[in-house]
């Protein structure tokens, strides 16, 4: 018996909604005109065309990096993996009560301090690590503190975001099962909770490090510390020899730190 061929059947879509989507195609048009006029309109060609010879300018004074100068960036890399190891824990440290503050299933109030822990978490993702350490540079001076501290305050709604999601999704069952034996909170959350948050945890901190390493990078150029200060002044002195090998220095510092977070990161999980 032979099996029967299904036919398919193409639906037209109705007149309303094919017209509400020739207007959002035609408003995505007008839309990229728009912001393609005034990106150009300052846009001087004549320096755009020349490019191409601008960047084999600066590529040929960029190699062969100047290998000597090595010796000088130990300490200012050092002070870069202090500034993202300490300012991740400090973050780490913050986000971690913050997180049950913003988690339905274990906030005390939904009314006051979860919009409270929220407003913490957004806060914090909102403003770039560079902004933060620009702030703590002229509150505290220039240095590795404003850096740590800077680390650790766009860690806080990362962090603190992606655990209070994992507290959501646990499973209730354990919950139940020590609240019965007439735990307390502290106990439910020690016993029920922790644990089974703990691989993430672990994971999203890893993650997190991983980040701030990067981010660490690039903040001596605000002057909170770390081998941004190295390229800083280079860059000053148009030293690009010494601006070539610090770019080498930092890719082969980031490269080390996300192949160990990933290894950790797969041990753990």
């Amino acid at each position: 018996m032979q099996p029967e061929s299904k036919s398919i059947l193409w639906a037209h879509q109705n007149a309303k909604k094919e017209r509400f989507l020739w207007l959002l195609w035609l408003g995505g048009i007008i839309l990229f005109i728009l912001a393609w006029q005034e990106m150009t309109k300052d846009t001087l060609w004549i320096f755009v065309l020349d490019a191409p010879t601008q960047a084999q300018d600066l590529a040929s004074r960029l190699f062969p990096p100047r290998w000597e100068y090595i010796h000088k960036l130990y300490g200012a890399l050092w002070d870069t993996l202090n500034i993202a190891t300490l300012g991740t824990l400090l973050g780490i440290a913050m986000a971690f009560p913050i997180a049950f503050l913003a988690a339905r299933n274990t906030t005390p109030s939904r009314r006051f301090i979860r919009p409270l822990a929220l407003l913490i978490i957004v806060s914090s993702r909102s403003i770039n690590s560079l902004i933060w350490a620009l702030l703590l540079v002229a509150i505290l001076g220039p240095g590795v503190l404003a850096g740590i501290i800077a680390i650790a305050l766009r860690s806080i709604g990362f962090v603190a975001k992606l655990l209070y999601e994992g507290i959501e999704e646990i499973n209730p069952i354990p919950l139940e099962a020590i609240r019965a034996t007439g735990a307390s909170e502290l106990q439910v959350i020690d016993y029920a909770i922790t644990p089974q948050i703990m691989p993430a945890f672990l994971g999203i901190s890893l993650f997190r490090w991983d980040i701030n390493i990067r981010e660490s990078t690039i903040l001596g150029l605000v002057g909170a510390g770390g081998i941004g200060l190295q390229l800083q002044a280079s860059l000053g002195m148009l030293a690009w020899p010494q601006v070539s090998l610090i770019i080498l220095v930092i890719l082969g510092t980031v490269v080390l730190s996300e192949a160990l977070s990933s290894k950790l990161r797969k041990a753990i999980l």
